[in-house]
């Protein structure tokens, strides 16, 4: 088995393993630049702004606010010579996550409630609506045993999203969404790298 910095030769098949993105100040990768292939809490350290991208390899969480705050938006390997406009973003991305490539079974536990209160149901596939699969009117709290996520606040993976690695949130509100509603889940899967 041959390794490289990113990427791993099994069976004549590379496999991606690690992500790489590169932001630039202005748009259509014009201007300063920064590369990275890890989490970055505050782009500004690196680009005054950044107004395009390109994600080389892997996927990406960016979100408009630094230290992984705001709005979050989803990146596949492509490139994005205008962002702002192609996905209606606001303002300039202010911090980046890596998404590891995950392998095997995916699974979380969606509460009504906060706290892990009220009806619960286990998730191992997507969910297009919750409502209409459940019965379940707003999801408030999570248990993400396996697998990285996406919730999205309408059905159909529509609107707002955020991204769910494995781990407890006891809170939605707590982190920020207060008001929001989660009405769908779709996992991230090897099709998206």
């Amino acid at each position: 088995m041959h390794s490289s910095h990113n990427s791993v030769l099994r069976n004549n098949q590379k496999i991606v393993t690690m992500g790489r993105i590169i932001f630039y100040e202005d748009r259509n990768f014009q201007g300063r630049y920064y590369e990275t292939s890890s989490d970055c809490p505050e782009l500004t350290s690196y680009l005054s702004r950044c107004h395009s991208c390109r994600v080389e390899s892997g996927c990406f969480m960016v979100y408009d606010r630094p230290n992984y705050m705001g709005n979050q938006y989803f990146m596949r390997r492509g490139e994005y010579a205008d962002y702002m406009s192609m996905m209606g973003m606001s303002d300039c991305i202010r911090s980046c996550r890596m998404i590891p490539m995950h392998r095997g079974s995916y699974r979380m536990r969606i509460y009504e409630r906060e706290n892990f209160g009220g009806q619960m149901y286990e998730l191992m596939d997507d969910c297009d609506n919750i409502m209409d699969r459940y019965r379940m009117s707003d999801c408030m709290s999570c248990n993400v045993m396996d697998g990285h996520w996406l919730m999205y606040e309408q059905p159909h993976y529509r609107g707002r999203m955020m991204y769910l690695r494995p781990g407890e949130y006891r809170s939605f509100r707590d982190m920020g969404y207060s008001g929001m509603r989660w009405m769908s889940m779709r996992r991230i899967m090897d099709s998206c790298y």
